[in-house]
C-alpha cells in the first residue's frame, strides 16, 4: 500500500499536478499572515468580504451563547432548531421560492438533490465545465449521463432529442467557477421546456453577486421557479459563513427532505452557524454597496490589465483567469507571485481540462485599486 502511495505521488509532483495547502494565521481578507508576513491574496472566493464582518463575528458569539458549538443530530432527529427553520425561511424569500432546505456543503446539496430526483431509468445533461460536486452526483445518480460541450447549445438539443429517458434533468453552473463566464439560462430554459426537461442551476458563484439585489445569475436573467425549478446556493462564499441550501417549490422541497441521503443522514449545520448566515442575508444595504463596489473593481482590474495586454478572459464576474496552458508553467508563476508576497492559486487539470492551466484571479469588495496596481504590476514582471 505504501509503495502504491509512494508512487502515486511521485508521478503528481513530476506531472506538476501536486497540490499543497496554504497555511495562513489571519482572517479571511485580502492581507493574509504567513509566518509573520503580510502577504496580498486574490484567490477567496469572499466576494463581499463578509467573512470577518463585525456583525456576523458578534452574531456567531451570540449564536453560540444560545446554543452551543454542536447541532448534536441530523436534522430529521433532533438537530433542526429554530435557527435552522429561521435560516431556511429566509433563504426562500431571498430567492423568491416557497421552501428551501439546508445542506451542510454545497458538494452534499448537489449530490443529495440529483441522487434523489433521478435514477437508473432518468438523463442527465451536464456542461461540460460544471463543478465536479455535479459530475459525481449524476455519476451516483445511476442515470444515464450526457456530457455537452461549454455553453454549446445545439449538441444539447440534439442530446435532448435522442434521449428516450422518462425524466431528464439539465444541470448547470450559473457562473463557471473556473472560467467566470454565465450558462446561456434563457436557451437552455427554452430547450428544456420543448424537451419536458427539468432545469437545475449550481448557483454557488452567482448569488450575492449578480442581479440588483444579489439575486444570482437567474436574476440577472429574470428567471423565476417555473423557468429554473431546482436552484441550489452556497453560504460560505459571497454570504461568507458556511453551509449551502436548495430552494423550490413546496413540494421540491418535502422531496429532499425525504428523500436525499446528503440531508437526511448527516449532522446538522451548527445552529450558531444558521443564525450569522440569516444576519448575512438581512444586511441588505451594506451588502448592496459592498457589490457595486466590487463591480467597480472588477471593471477597474479589466481596464488596467487590457491596457498592459493580460490575456484575460472574458468574465465580468469575480473570477478572472488567466489561461498559461501547461500545468508547469502555471505553478512556476503563481511560486514567482508567491516570492514577491503575491498568492494567486495555479489550477491545473483536472479541475480544467488538458492545456488550459491558469491562475484563477479573484477579487472582493475589501481590495483596493492600489493593491490591484500592485498585482498586474507584478503580473508583468512574471508572465
Amino acid at each position: 500500500m505504501e509503495t502504491f502511495f509512494r508512487s502515486f505521488l511521485e508521478e503528481r509532483q513530476q506531472s506538476a499536478l501536486y497540490r499543497t495547502r496554504q497555511i495562513h494565521d489571519s482572517p479571511q481578507t485580502p492581507t493574509l499572515l504567513i509566518n509573520g508576513l503580510p502577504y496580498l491574496a486574490f484567490c477567496s472566493n469572499d466576494y463581499l468580504g463578509l467573512a470577518s464582518h463585525p456583525h456576523l463575528k458578534a452574531t456567531l458569539r451570540q449564536g453560540v451563547k444560545k446554543y452551543g458549538v454542536g447541532s448534536g443530530a441530523s436534522h430529521l432527529i433532533t438537530g433542526h432548531t429554530n435557527a435552522h427553520h429561521a435560516l431556511e425561511k429566509a433563504l426562500a424569500t431571498f430567492t423568491g421560492r416557497e421552501k428551501a432546505v439546508l445542506f451542510s456543503t454545497g458538494y452534499m446539496a448537489n449530490i443529495g438533490a440529483v441522487t434523489a430526483l433521478v435514477g437508473r431509468h432518468d438523463a442527465v445533461f451536464l456542461d461540460k465545465l460544471n463543478h465536479a460536486s455535479l459530475v459525481d452526483a449524476a455519476l451516483l445518480s445511476r442515470a444515464k449521463i450526457y456530457r455537452y460541450p461549454h455553453n454549446d447549445m445545439q449538441t444539447l438539443a440534439l442530446m435532448l432529442t435522442k434521449s428516450p429517458a422518462q425524466h431528464k434533468l439539465i444541470i448547470t453552473d450559473g457562473v463557471f467557477s473556473m472560467d467566470g463566464d454565465i450558462a446561456n439560462l434563457p436557451q437552455i430554459i427554452k430547450l428544456a421546456k420543448s424537451h419536458q426537461a427539468w432545469v437545475m442551476v449550481d448557483d454557488a458563484h452567482g448569488l450575492g453577486v449578480l442581479g440588483k439585489t444579489g439575486g444570482g445569475t437567474l436574476e440577472m436573467y429574470g428567471l423565476g421557479t417555473n423557468d429554473v425549478p431546482i436552484l441550489m446556493g452556497t453560504l460560505g462564499k459571497a454570504f461568507g459563513v458556511f453551509g449551502a441550501f436548495i430552494a423550490g417549490s413546496e413540494l421540491l422541497i418535502e422531496t429532499l427532505i425525504q428523500s436525499a441521503r446528503t440531508y437526511i443522514y448527516t449532522t446538522a449545520l451548527p445552529p450558531a452557524l444558521a443564525e450569522t448566515v440569516r444576519t448575512s442575508l438581512l444586511m441588505g444595504e451594506e451588502t448592496k454597496q459592498r457589490r457595486k463596489r466590487l463591480h467597480e473593481l472588477i471593471a477597474y482590474f479589466r481596464t488596467k490589465a487590457l491596457a498592459q495586454q493580460i490575456p484575460l478572459m472574458e468574465s465580468f464576474t469575480p473570477i478572472q483567469p488567466i489561461i498559461l496552458g501547461e500545468s508547469k508553467k502555471a505553478l512556476e508563476v503563481s511560486k514567482a507571485l508567491y516570492e514577491r508576497r503575491i498568492i494567486v492559486t495555479a489550477i491545473r487539470p483536472p479541475t480544467v481540462p488538458q492545456g488550459t492551466a491558469r491562475l484563477r484571479i479573484t477579487l472582493s469588495a475589501l481590495h483596493e485599486e492600489n493593491q490591484i496596481d500592485r498585482l498586474i504590476e507584478t503580473l508583468l514582471e512574471v508572465l
